[in-house]
């Protein structure tokens, strides 16, 4: 433990620095004080530190003995404080304590006399609560008796008034008190009085019904002297009745009327709803869902809506001959009349009434809605008894997708509202569809390849057109795969259409099979005219699927499909891929494009086979012509082409001429540049490598490639000389002077002797390099070793 420090003058700086150690080290003096021979060494340590080994030092030795008997001395004297104090402090603590346990035990015994105290008082107020109770439970069933009563009699004045407003013929007042029923019945829908509930809705509902019928009564009245409906197409002929003006008026007072009474009359109509679902397991148009979702039709319109859903139901149930499930087209068609027939009037008569009421109804598209409710209990009444008639299943589902198309561009009808189209995605209807586009696209694609003119194009004698010369075959398949995607475009369900998605994919990878069976077929004869269609074919389905890929449908097909995370559509991708197609970087089309194209490839390396097979019969002589021994160029007043490359410019040019006409331009492309590279490699290595040239070989293999072969691809392109670098630059060699000849035939030799022997390479300033020195020439492709290959190929050298 440390000294407490003393401030002192400083008068003697020896005994300042002898009194810092003495401090600082009695820690140390305690850590080494277990041994005996440690504190010997430890003091003998402290000693010459302090003092040192000068003699002079040693009058110090009384300063410092002092100043540790004065530590030690304050040291036993903290030592003697500490332990005194101890004892007090101890006791303190335990008589604290002592006086907290006495008065817990005085709180105990207050907190049992206190309880006992409660306990006798609970017992005695217990008889005075248990008649409070009863008195206050009486009180409580008294309240609601009278409440009930009370509700009881407001129904009754509610009732009596509507009664005296109908004998005093004041509708207005009347619809006003059956609001407040309905506005009562909703605010008793928590209640559980149900014997009241049913007694104020027994009330409504009579009362609304008179009301009802009275006002329906004279609003069909108006609407016959004003020729509701028109069932075939308005003329002008009919002349407006004598008192138009008045049966206008009272139209809109009627109107009017019906819409301030639609409150009740969904609320009744609510009611009903519920108790039919509450009997029935299901709802009887449980297909047609969405429909749940709409707003009831406005009272104005479902009366205008009763003549003619009941020449509806006469034509079109029962055992009329117009019922037929053959003939969807009859009922539909007659829908789409009836809206076309009657929107006029809606527009002019009945909207300017809506507008003033005001309530927010288009009276159009009410009336579209209400008749459509008609054609959709139709449609999901006939859909399951044709589900075992591939043929009348196809025929509606091709009206149903008509009359779709026929109701929103026609008649207007908003998107947001639900047609006829989700009555097809039920899981069974779905399904059979998909079933049925399957089949019926199998037996097409048969039909179609059977066919005689399935590989001839229609287009074949218009060039203009024909850049793709597709075969009749591969148009229709991917006209059937368009009429298809136009058919589930409009389906209001993005599963549904990833499912007929999945459908093409699957098309078109049957069709690919079908068309490589039949290149199997046809591989004897690459040259042939079906072989290059099927090729055509090929490239063709390709072309418009990677247009598809980037068509905006497909990619937001494709963004759902990601979202959704469909199994069907996403089956064999990775995380990789699928990250892709989630960034609009792929295509859900690339697994078959990448089909497509190694299938092209693959014909494509054939076709160019064939085509170098007939090259190097006809090449035979020609390889082996007589190089050395050819007349110089000065020796001959002309150059002409070499007898013996005749048969070989002759094929060349056939084939390209063949290929040209009946191969698309974009293969065409490919495969005259295909041919042009297996052409100046065989060109290269069996004429120029496997021969000796003196001056005059060498000008007329010039002359023979850059004045007959070349122009031969100059119609397909500026340079073809660009595709024979081989065999360009090889005649560049051959046909240098002596002079430049011997220089590069001597810069070639020394630049790879240098690199043999592994000595440093000049400047370039001294000698050029052999690359620098080729590009001089026009050489850029072969190599320094090649070219010094070609130079001994070459005859004319000095003193040979």
């Amino acid at each position: 433990m440390a000294a407490p420090t003393v401030e002192e003058p400083t008068t003697n700086k020896v005994g300042d620095d002898l009194l810092e150690p003495v401090s600082a080290n009695l820690h140390d003096i305690e850590s080494v004080s277990g041994g005996s021979g440690e504190l010997h060494d430890y003091v003998v340590d402290f000693l010459e530190k302090n003092l040192g080994g000068d003699l002079k030092s040693l009058k110090n030795v009384a300063d410092l003995l002092e100043k540790l008997r004065e530590e030690s001395k304050t040291l036993e004297e903290q030592v003697l404080t500490v332990y005194s104090s101890v004892p007090l402090k101890v006791s303190a603590v335990l008589s604290a304590a002592e006086e907290a346990r006495s008065s817990l035990e005085d709180l105990l015994q207050r907190e049992r006399l206190l309880y006992n105290m409660l306990q006798q008082h609970l017992q005695g107020a217990q008889p005075w609560m248990d008649r409070l109770g009863q008195t206050l439970g009486q009180v409580d069933t008294i309240e609601r008796h009278m409440k009930y009563l009370q509700c009881v009699q407001h129904i009754e004045e509610l009732s009596a008034a509507v009664q005296q407003c109908l004998m005093t013929s004041s509708v207005w007042d009347a619809i006003k008190a059956v609001d407040s029923m309905a506005a009562l019945d909703t605010g008793l829908h928590q209640s559980g009085c149900s014997h009241l509930q049913a007694f104020l809705r027994e009330t409504l509902g009579f009362w609304h019904k008179i009301i009802k019928d009275r006002l329906a009564s004279d609003f069909e009245e108006v609407l016959t002297l004003l020729h509701w409906p028109f069932i075939s197409p308005p003329t002008q002929s009919l002349a407006p009745p004598a008192n138009s003006q008045e049966i206008n008026s009272q139209l809109e007072l009627l109107a009017a009327q019906l819409l301030a009474l639609q409150t009740s009359d969904d609320l009744i109509s609510e009611r009903t709803s519920a108790s039919r679902l509450g009997v029935s397991s299901a709802p009887p148009f449980s297909s047609a869902s969405p429909l749940s979702q709409t707003p009831p039709l406005s009272l104005p319109i479902q009366i205008m809506l009763l003549p003619l859903s009941k020449r509806f139901r006469y034509h079109f149930t029962g055992n009329r001959q117009t019922n037929s499930l053959s003939k969807p087209e009859w009922y539909l068609t007659q829908i789409l009349m009836w809206m076309a027939n009657n929107s006029a009037f809606m527009e002019e008569k009945i909207q300017p009434i809506l507008d003033r009421a005001p309530a927010n109804i288009n009276a159009r598209v009410e009336l579209c809605r209400g008749l459509l409710s008609l054609v959709q209990e139709k449609v999901a009444s006939d859909i399951p008894r044709l589900l075992y008639d591939d043929t009348l299943f196809c025929h509606l589902v091709e009206e149903v997708l008509q009359f779709e198309k026929e109701l929103r561009s026609s008649q207007s009808y908003p998107s947001v509202l639900p047609g006829l189209l989700h009555l097809l995605l039920d899981d069974a209807t779905l399904q059979k569809w998909l079933t049925v586009e399957k089949k019926l696209a199998v037996e097409k694609v048969d039909a179609m390849l059977s066919a005689e003119g399935a590989w001839s194009s229609q287009y074949k004698d218009i060039s203009d057109v024909d850049e793709l010369k597709a075969p009749d075959c591969a148009e229709t398949f991917m006209t059937l795969l368009l009429v298809i995607t136009e058919r589930y475009r409009a389906l209001p369900c993005l599963r549904a259409q990833l499912k007929f998605l999945e459908l093409q994919r699957e098309l078109v990878d049957d069709f690919r099979i079908r068309l490589t069976q039949v290149m199997k077929e046809e591989s004897r004869c690459p040259l042939g005219a079906r072989y290059c269609a099927i090729l055509n074919a090929t490239n063709y389905i390709s072309t418009i699927l990677g247009d598809w890929g980037d068509n905006v449908f497909f990619l937001q097909l494709q963004q759902a499909a990601v979202s959704l995370g469909d199994e069907d559509v996403l089956r064999g991708l990775g995380l990789l891929e699928v990250g892709h197609l989630a960034s609009l970087e792929g295509s859900l089309f690339e697994g078959l494009l990448a089909l497509l194209d190694r299938l092209r490839g693959d014909m494509m390396g054939r076709l160019l086979d064939a085509v170098m097979r007939e090259v190097k019969e006809k090449a035979g002589p020609y390889c082996q012509d007589r190089w050395l021994s050819l007349p110089s160029q000065c020796d001959q007043s002309t150059m002409s082409l070499s007898s013996s490359a005749c048969p070989l410019m002759l094929c060349v040019r056939d084939r390209l001429l063949n290929l040209h006409h009946i191969l698309s331009l974009p293969l065409f492309q490919l495969a005259w540049q295909g041919l042009a590279e297996r052409l100046d490699d065989f060109l290269y290595q069996n004429v120029i490598l496997s021969n000796h040239f003196n001056e005059g070989g060498a000008a007329q293999l010039h002359f023979d490639m850059t004045r007959n072969l070349f122009p031969l691809f100059g119609h397909y392109c500026k340079k073809p000389e660009n595709f024979f670098k081989h065999v360009k630059e090889a005649c560049i060699i051959l046909c240098l002077n002596v002079g430049s000849a011997l220089l590069l035939r001597d810069l070639l030799r020394e630049s790879e002797e240098r690199r043999r022997g592994g000595g440093e390479e000049r400047g370039e300033e001294e000698n050029p390099s052999p690359e620098s020195a080729l590009n001089e020439l026009g050489v850029y492709r072969l190599a320094p070793c090649d070219v010094l290959i070609l130079l001994n190929l070459r005859a004319s050298w000095p003193g040979q």
